[in-house]
């Protein structure tokens, strides 16, 4: 079977995480999301990435790095989630959202996640709080 990757953003700008709120299907609507889509066939999960931000959000972002770690989210399909910058724009709720935030590290708690995407906005609130001037916190 061959599987079939959803790419999450863990989208920062300026020390803050950017939530997105379901608006469908409807038994996720109202909870939030890292957005993101899947990876269309020949294309790369950096490239899908970018490709869903800009549909989704309306902005242009570079793909940094993958966050450790898969979720399945049903036969054939797994989520992956890699951090991304901003590069420019202003994201807008374009698709599959009603709404957006930009979280800080100690606000990241303030929304009702997804399941799939608690692990991976954990890890990325980790990141955001640990880009201090030493940076000692980076890493595992």
């Amino acid at each position: 079977m061959t599987v079939r990757v959803v790419v999450g953003g863990a989208l920062c700008h300026d020390g803050r995480l950017l939530a997105a709120r379901r608006s469908a299907p409807p038994e996720l609507a109202g909870r939030w999301e890292l957005p993101g889509g899947k990876a269309e066939p020949g294309e790369t999960v950096p490239e899908a990435l970018v490709r869903e931000l800009r549909e989704e959000l309306g902005v242009e972002t570079e793909a940094l790095e993958r966050i450790p770690g898969e979720w399945p989210l049903k036969p054939g399909l797994v989520l992956h989630v890699w951090t991304a910058r901003l590069l420019s724009g202003e994201p807008a709720p374009l698709e599959d959202h009603d709404e957006l935030r930009w979280l800080g590290p100690h606000e990241l708690d303030s929304v009702d996640w997804l399941d799939q995407d608690r692990p991976f906005v954990a890890e990325a609130g980790r990141r955001l709080a640990g880009q201090g001037a030493d940076g000692a916190h980076r890493g595992a």
